[in-house]
């Protein structure tokens, strides 16, 4: 909740042109309510903590201005116009855990995803190498962006110089490794498996959360993702936005 309330302050401070449309996972009706009171204190306090410590904005958020601004993205958004897309905790499982999560911001106009941004701060910056999704070196955290027609990049959450990045070049599928969701509840394992048997894919599947996965893929970590939801099953758009365009 309190990334939304940043991401929605941000954005509505510097987006001035036109009208502002941002379609968001989250909403403020369970903040709302009693039984709330004292996560909603701890959300705002945090929040101020982050915007003094910030410097960007002089303003100071009240719990209604919280709610408010978590609110900023109940559009229902649409083919036409420009509208911002944010989950601002994709893979809440994994961020639970203490594994993969990510901060997904997607702009989308006319229809067409044209930007993307990524925050995946337990992801380490290098590559990752094997099933946990983690790496032997030590600096966590990697911030990945794309544009269309710009490629995408890759930095450190502190603001390191950022580096072009490029998926995977491997042709052979012998020698590829894919990627699929940690969680069964969002792909079926079975199917992936048995599609990357008939593939020939000798590795194990790469199993993390989240949107990290396409940012993983898009800097070349792996060569494959696979995603089959179960039936009845719906994706949805803050889902995919931000990570498509950064393989793309």
């Amino acid at each position: 909740m309190g990334s939304q309330v940043l991401v929605s302050l941000a954005l509505n401070m510097e987006v001035t042109s036109g009208s502002f449309s941002m379609v968001a996972e989250e909403d403020s009706e369970d903040l709302r309510k009693d039984s709330a009171e004292e996560i909603l204190e701890h959300i705002t306090d945090l929040v101020n903590e982050t915007l003094a410590e910030d410097g960007s904005y002089n303003i100071t958020l009240s719990k209604e201005g919280i709610l408010s601004a978590i609110d900023t993205g109940k559009s229902e958004g649409g083919p036409s116009g420009r509208h911002w897309v944010l989950d601002p905790i994709d893979g809440t499982k994994g961020f639970l855990r203490g594994g993969q999560y990510a901060i997904a911001l997607a702009l989308l106009d006319e229809g067409k995803v044209v930007l993307g941004v990524l925050g995946c701060p337990n992801l380490p910056l290098a590559s990752i190498s094997n099933l946990n999704g983690s790496s032997s070196g030590d600096q966590m955290g990697a911030l990945f962006s794309a544009t269309v027609g710009c490629g995408a990049e890759v930095e450190s959450l502190e603001g390191s110089p950022p580096q072009k990045i490029s998926v995977c070049t491997i042709d052979n599928p012998v020698n590829a490794s894919f990627f699929e969701s940690y969680e069964g509840a969002h792909t079926m394992h079975d199917l992936t498996g048995s599609i990357a048997e008939k593939l020939g894919v000798q590795a194990p599947p790469v199993r993390i959360d989240s949107q990290a996965k396409y940012g993983a893929l898009a800097r070349g970590d792996g060569a494959i993702y696979l995603r089959f939801p179960h039936k009845g099953y719906k994706e949805k758009i803050w889902d995919h936005a931000a990570g498509a365009i950064v393989v793309t």
